[in-house]
């Protein structure tokens, strides 16, 4: 009870007073003997109540004083990002993020008012260039405004949200489909819904930070094995499968940061074996595997149904923002009813789903697309490979990295990439392990041949300079357009 409290209004008081009272009425209890227990109880209860309040009163007092909150200045995490800032300035280097960028994405770039080679970005087919998109985007915004105002689940359903699902269920051979206004958000809420304690997750060590995010809230075991080593997995599920009442295997149809894929239909054989569900992150092979842009199951030929949960994001090839789930129609009935990050936000702007509704339209349209990125994937890494660079395990579809080892090195190169007029980010610790630091290329079907060509050229004659330079920089010139 707060000290503030009428006695009156305490819920125990009151329930004392509703249950005694009506007894008294009815004759049951109307000794004088019975009446004083009640008043002596009523006494003993305001008494404890009294005697807490005044405890926690004295805790209180103890409490050192405090005027105002620690300033942000002396987290630690702002300390760790300033030591490292201090470093990059000590050795001469520029910060690579959040760098301004001037124009629409695609294959070239504006910066500084300079068009630069762009590899920084992952619209795969150029569907964030085309028309049937962009006019797609501007009808709804005309029709349904610029957001939805509203969860889905109260006043924010629209049309296009049950087309757009509808869709991506067709693509994907499944009963249903759920789309979320955030990609990350699709894995944290999908499987923090699905699994909880008692449940197991096992995912590989290369998984996005929003799957490993989700595992980490669900209250589940989780487990990684290492990167593509399936026998590892299949050691764990012989370890581990007895355990627990339920098993998600969790991988990536192509991994963002290496380039390579799972081996699906072995995966699918051990799911089967071991009765885990097997979920499939396709944030970048849908619109790049498969000879259609079907993503990892037709690039193996495997049957979508073999998969339990199909996950994709609408940002990358679908040129819009969001995120999608594909799978039974019990599974999405689970999600649009439990997922957090679906049941409480805001729906997907009517925009957006459009933009992602045309942009499949398109996939599905033109095939040759999907054909002109492989033959530009193959080109960059085959003549990064005949350049001696370091490839990785990277397939050549959409993302090749050129690993070049320290993270200073790696930051170096983007900083003198950007002054020949070749835009590529560094990718660091911890994203990756720590002496993989790498240049990520995306590349994408509106790639030019001689602007794989130039680019790799560029990259083989910077990392000679700068692997001379023994971590000893200047500052580099600002950038040359192309």
């Amino acid at each position: 009870m707060s000290e503030h409290e009428p006695l009156s209004t305490s819920p125990n008081l009151v329930e004392l007073d509703h249950h005694r009272a009506p007894r008294d009425i009815a004759g049951t209890e109307s000794s004088s003997s019975t009446a004083k227990r009640g008043l002596k109880g009523a006494a003993k209860m305001i008494a404890r109540k009294l005697e807490s309040t005044a405890r926690s009163g004295a805790a209180i007092a103890k409490l050192p004083s405090r005027t105002k909150a620690p300033s942000f200045k002396n987290h630690a995490l702002y300390q760790s990002m300033t030591k490292y800032r201090l470093v990059a300035e000590t050795v001469g280097l520029d910060d690579p993020f959040f760098k301004l960028h001037e124009a629409r994405l695609g294959a070239t770039t504006m910066m500084s008012g300079k068009e630069l080679i762009n590899f920084g970005s992952y619209d795969y087919l150029g569907l964030n260039q085309t028309t049937q998109v962009a006019e797609a985007a501007k009808a709804a915004i005309d029709l349904y405004g610029t957001s939805v105002s509203a969860s889905r689940v109260v006043a924010g359903e629209r049309p296009l949200h049950r087309d757009l699902e509808r869709a991506l269920a067709d693509f994907y051979g499944t009963e249903a489909a759920i789309a979320f206004v955030s990609g990350h958000a699709t894995n944290v809420s999908t499987i923090g819904t699905l699994m909880s304690d008692g449940d197991l997750i096992l995912h590989d060590d290369l998984m996005h930070n929003s799957a490993i995010v989700g595992a980490k809230l669900s209250g589940a075991a989780t487990k990684s094995f290492p990167h593509n080593n399936l026998d590892a997995l299949q050691r764990l599920l012989v370890e581990n499968r007895t355990k627990y009442r339920n098993v998600l295997v969790v991988v990536e149809g192509l991994y963002s940061m290496d380039g390579d894929i799972p081996d699906l239909p072995r995966l699918v054989e051990i799911k089967n074996r071991f009765g885990a569900w097997l979920m499939v992150d396709e944030a970048h092979s849908l619109g790049v595997l498969g000879a259609t842009g079907g993503g990892v199951a037709e690039h193996y030929g495997v049957p979508s149904s073999d998969v339990d949960i199909w996950m994709g994001t609408l940002s990358k090839t679908l040129g819009s923002c969001g995120g999608y789930i594909c799978g039974s129609k019990e599974l999405i009935m689970i999600l649009k009813f439990q997922a957090p990050g679906f049941v409480y936000s805001v729906g997907l702007p009517a925009p957006a789903a459009a933009a992602a509704l045309a942009a499949l339209e398109v996939l599905k349209a033109e095939p040759a697309r999907v054909a002109k990125l492989k033959a530009n994937g193959h080109l960059f890494l085959e003549e990064a490979r005949a350049a001696g660079l370091d490839t990785g395990t990277s397939i050549g579809y959409a993302v090749v990295p050129v690993i070049v080892g320290d993270s200073i090195k790696a930051v170096k190169m983007t900083e003198r990439l950007l002054a020949r007029g070749v835009n590529a980010l560094p990718i660091m610790y911890p994203a990756v392990p720590m002496k993989a630091a790498r240049l990520r290329f995306f590349i994408t079907s509106e790639h030019t041949a001689a602007q794989i060509k130039k680019s790799v050229k560029i990259v083989k004659e910077e990392l000679k300079i700068v692997s001379s330079l023994g971590g000893v920089f200047k500052r580099t010139p600002k950038a040359q357009s192309v």
